[in-house]
């Protein structure tokens, strides 16, 4: 019962040695009691009880039982680091014990053998209690000797004879009422889905497993591991390093098992290193070590060594002496038949390379690029790396080109899987040193326009195909509609200045029910959209439109200027000093959209010369009189590009990608769409602008006040050919997905847009921070503005930066002026500019707005 109904197991235990039992029962309740402390609680009441089992057990003068609980006294005592005891409970249990309890005590052992790390020991034993346990028929210890033998196949790499393992427990647990124990099938089901590449799959099941422990008030502490793992695997490091410390955090308030927070350090330590924080990482890596030699736990202490070496390695510290231990680890994680070998001597590969130690580093590269062939995609991401680095080594441009793409269309596969836009942009940070590679061996051997193939090879992905529809999933449709409810409530409360702790709570639980279901979806779309073809983009562009991609290699900006049948290559300034002054501009444009601030504009101006010098710089002399498209890297997006002095006066649109204005420009509006305009709550103007712009369309669909609420200005926008949207705008750096424009019933969020069939052909964002972004993965955008531009949006005007409504106003109506006499949304834009009064409010708000796309 203690795996069916935990709470109820340890309430009966309690209630039957208060009734003063025979020593055999006293035995079985106080072992009872022990389970549940080992599991779910403190390890040392846990040792207690077990002990005075034992002791029961021994004067009732029965073997079976005092075999039965040497086994689950020597599962404690290993996870309470005394390793050396544990074992040689197993021994005096082994002997005990008969027949079926012996198998028994063999699967725990088996159990044991896992948690340390020796994987062949566990399968014996696996293998020898499972005929003996089938043989009694009994059901629930088979099953839990099948699901700890698929884990131990999932270990050493074997994902089909795992998966076997888990189909045959789960039909076998479905016929029994041990609700702990399903849990934890559901649980390994998903880390059978994440080895054999389906996260969304492994996510969806850890989740269940997580509601299903809830449902049972047990702790989780080995699902906080293997979702950390997924986590990282995913893209979202940050959240598996929380996970990871928060679970650390409970586990030393319970005084709960040492061997699961060595692991929970590991976790730790495996996601601090991507999430930015080597120094973290290093700790927590260091204090695995050190927890896993004491208990005697090799295999984990050698993965735990493999982390630290990366961490290390990442800090900066690089020697003779890191090569040799990175190269030791690899050998010995070979010899345990670890999937992470081949990882481990990547790294010596590396080291060696930064050492200038070429033979060491062709032989530890070697080693690893044979993973490349075979395994779950990021393990033959490693292998392709590993070529990379050994092609460059040897000065073969084309191997490195060859090695990389190979590389980068297997992450392809893996990334299209995943159904959530945002998986898909993290996913490639995976790729980063890659493309990296590319790029260098392109600036190098291949010319301007190789360079030009390799920086769109891994740049704004996201955007290549729509992402998956989240599915008519009645619960999500639900909790979107209680979070609209929620943020809407908190927002009344904030503007009449009452406390809103309990709301934002709410709200807070809401935002991660709804992302987690996205993040379930698995994609649809195969390959990985279309390919970028530099012929196709230089015809589309033709004789006067002059496309500019600013790439970055090592810090610095390259700028490539496409156009008139040609590819050109300049060098600008540092990415760094560019980015520094982006955040000076910024801060001006914040400034100056208040009056009063005039006196700011020299600045701001001055600054738009130094970007201009930095981003573009002897490039900007070749731009010409005609139009022109940016093409910036994703740490670039907040730049007002038309400040800079030689855009400033022309007809100027920004892009992702050139792959993206390329989809944008042969996108075809609709037939018969619709204008659209919206008018949200709670502008300073009232959105002064819309019952002008009605007046000018007549037929124009008009949604304000209350018609103003997401489910009619969704069902609107999609499909029209043009939507101008005057509503307050949110933008979420810590959950782009959520960033918002606020209607009459809530906010409408970015996962709202990824549910139209098709959105607007032209939409008009008209105030603060819709154009805002958050860069994630390699070279991704996620917000507002890209959600829309793989949804058949064509074109978007938007705004980086806080700006004065009132001057906004006049803005907004000559701009649809100028669409009115069939101007493009680039075209208009640069025309209001210019029709706006010659002050320094009016001049700030032009530049804040940018028109994004083709249309």
């Amino acid at each position: 019962m203690v795996f069916a109904d935990p709470g109820e197991a340890l309430a009966r235990a309690r209630a039957l040695l208060d009734a003063e039992p025979s020593p055999l029962d006293a035995s079985v309740a106080h072992q009872v009691i022990g389970i549940w402390q080992r599991d779910f609680g403190d390890l040392r009441l846990a040792l207690h009880h077990l002990r005075r089992a034992r002791e029961c057990a021994a004067r009732a003068d029965s073997a079976d039982r005092e075999a039965d609980v040497l086994a689950t006294l020597g599962v404690a005592l290993v996870h309470a680091g005394r390793t050396r005891e544990g074992l040689a409970a197993f021994e005096r249990g082994v002997a005990r014990g008969a027949g079926h309890t012996r198998a028994r005590v063999l699967y725990r052992r088996a159990y044991v053998w896992w948690v340390l790390g020796h994987h062949r020991e566990a399968l014996e034993d696996v293998r020898r209690a499972v005929p003996v346990l089938r043989q009694a028929d009994d059901v629930i210890w088979t099953a839990r000797a099948l699901t700890l033998r698929a884990t131990v196949h999932l270990a050493l790499g074997s994902v089909e004879r795992a998966e076997a393992d888990f189909t045959a427990a789960e039909a076998l647990w479905e016929t029994t009422g041990q609700e702990h124990d399903k849990a934890d099938a559901v649980e390994s089901r998903g880390l059978a889905a994440f080895r054999s590449g389906d996260v969304p799959a492994a996510l969806r099941l850890l989740d269940e497993a997580e509601e299903r422990y809830a449902r049972l008030g047990t702790p989780t502490f080995m699902l906080n591991i293997r979702r950390c793992e997924v986590l990282m695997a995913a893209g979202l490091a940050p959240e598996a390093l929380a996970e990871a410390d928060a679970a650390i955090g409970r586990l030393d308030g319970l005084g709960g098992q040492s061997t699961r927070k060595a692991e929970l350090l590991l976790a730790a330590a495996r996601a601090a290193r991507p999430a930015g924080d080597p120094h973290t990482a290093i700790a927590r890596a260091a204090l695995a070590v050190r927890l896993f030699a004491g208990q005697r736990r090799t295999w984990w202490e050698t993965h735990a060594r493999l982390v630290l070496i990366e961490a290390r390695h990442a800090a900066g510290r690089g020697s003779g002496r890191l090569v040799a231990d990175a190269a030791a680890v690899a050998a010995k994680l070979a010899s345990f038949g670890s999937p992470a070998a081949p990882e481990a001597s990547l790294l010596a590969g590396r080291i060696a390379l930064d050492l200038g130690w070429t033979a060491d580093a062709e032989r530890h590269l070697g080693v690893a690029a044979r993973s490349r062939r075979s395994g779950p995609p990021l393990a033959r991401m490693t292998g392709w790396a590993a070529q990379a680095l050994r092609a460059q080594a040897a000065g073969s441009a084309r191997g490195v080109l060859e090695a990389c793409r190979r590389g980068l269309d297997v992450l392809d596969d893996h990334r299209m899987t995943l159904g959530a836009s945002e998986l898909r942009a993290r996913a490639t940070e995976q790729g980063a040193e890659l493309a990296a590679l590319a790029q260098r061996a392109s600036l190098v051997s291949g010319g301007p326009r190789r360079l030009l193939v390799w920086s769109e090879r891994w740049r704004a992905t996201v955007l290549s195909t729509p992402p998956t529809r989240p599915p008519a999933d009645p619960e999500l449709l639900s909790g979107m509609t209680a979070f609209r409810e929620i943020a809407s409530r908190a927002e009344a409360a904030r503007m009449e200045g009452r406390p809103v702790p309990a709301l934002e709570r709410e709200q807070r639980r809401l935002e991660r029910e709804i992302r987690s279901r996205t993040l379930h979806m698995r994609g649809e779309a195969p390959g990985s959209g279309d390919r970028f073809d530099v012929g196709r983009l230089l015809e589309r562009l033709g004789d006067e439109v002059l496309l500019v991609e600013l790439a970055v290699l090592d810090g610095r900006v390259q700028v490539l200027l496409c156009g008139r049948g040609r590819v050109r290559r300049f060098e600008a300034g540092l990415l760094a000093e560019a980015e520094t002054e982006a955040e000076h501009v910024q801060a001006g444009l914040r400034r100056l959209a208040h009056p009063g601030a005039e006196a700011r504009l020299p600045v701001v101006e001055a600054a738009g010369r130094r970007l201009e010098e930095l981003l573009l710089g002897p490039a900007a002399a070749q731009l010409g009189g005609g139009p022109v498209v940016i093409v910036p890297p994703g740490r670039l997006h907040r730049v007002p590009w038309a400040l800079l002095p030689s855009l400033r006066e022309r007809v100027l649109s920004v892009s992702p990608s050139a792959g993206s204005w390329l989809r944008a420009r042969e996108t075809a509006p609709p037939p018969e769409g619709c204008h659209v305009l919206v008018r949200g709550p709670g502008l300073a103007t009232g959105g002064a602008e819309v019952p002008e712009l009605a007046a000018r369309y007549g037929c124009a669909t008009v949604l304000e006040e209350d018609g103003a609420r997401v489910p009619r200005v969704l069902e609107e926008l999609d499909g029209a050919a043009l939507a101008h949207i005057a509503a307050h705008g949110t933008f979420r750096a810590d959950s782009p997905l959520f960033s918002s424009l606020r209607m009459a019933d809530g906010p409408i969020v970015v996962h709202d847009f990824e549910r139209l069939a098709r959105s607007p052909y032209r939409i008009i964002l008209s105030c603060c921070d819709t154009a805002r972004l958050a860069s994630v993965g390699a070279d991704e955008l996620l917000g507002l503005v890209t959600a829309l531009l793989p949804l058949g949006t064509a074109g978007v005007v938007a705004c980086s930066a806080p700006v004065n409504d009132a001057a906004v106003v006049p803005l907004m109506l000559a701009l649809h002026k100028g669409l009115d006499a069939g101007l493009s949304l680039a075209e208009a834009l640069r025309d209001a500019r210019a029709s706006l009064p010659g002050d320094a409010l009016h001049q700030a708000t032009g530049w804040a707005f940018s028109a994004f796309g083709a249309a």
